[in-house]
């Protein structure tokens, strides 16, 4: 919670810049080989996406619209270990759209260097219920610069990773 109040206070930014939010490793982020667990690392990135949306005023725009983010898929590769007490810093930014969903890529980076690295592929729903079309999320926040685009190779794997939709069956079945 401290990370929401402090995003507040931190420096304002355009809507497609580069988010870095600080963080420290906690002795309960550990795991049993005492470095940071996997698992962790995907709540620190929640709180850099959520920190990069309320610096570039997205956050305010969709509490205004009853609108809130969910993640559809994610994909995370570990480099290097983070380590006790070891500072680092998460970079999010967002890389762009398809006709469903918003792609952001966020790095975690110990003195410049690279030591784990994601993809994360959202959407926004309505409290009132339904997806936040491309349409009214581009209407709310303004257009897309001609620099912003999504790689080939990740709106396939946002394409290969998706799961059938809420009102379609999706059985349990091993092959």
């Amino acid at each position: 919670m401290l990370h929401v109040a402090l995003s507040a206070r931190g420096p304002r930014l355009g809507h497609y810049d580069v988010a870095r939010t600080s963080f420290r490793v906690l002795p309960t982020d550990q795991d049993i080989f005492r470095h940071m667990n996997n698992g962790v690392y995907l709540s620190i990135l929640d709180i850099g996406r959520f920190d990069m949306l309320r610096r570039n005023g997205t956050w305010a725009i969709f509490q205004k619209r009853g609108w809130y983010p969910v993640v559809v898929s994610e994909t995370i590769s570990f480099r290097k270990s983070l380590t006790l007490w070891q500072r680092f810093t998460v970079e999010s930014r967002i890389l762009g759209f398809d006709d469903k969903a918003v792609y952001v890529e966020q790095r975690c980076v110990r003195n410049g260097e690279i030591y784990a690295q994601a993809y994360i592929r959202g959407r926004f729903l309505k409290r009132s219920g339904g997806v936040v079309t491309l349409e009214e999320l581009l209407g709310a926040v303004g257009p897309v610069p001609a620099s912003v685009t999504v790689p080939e190779w990740l709106l396939q794997w946002g394409k290969d990773a998706a799961l059938p939709p809420t009102r379609a069956a999706a059985p349990s079945v091993w092959s």
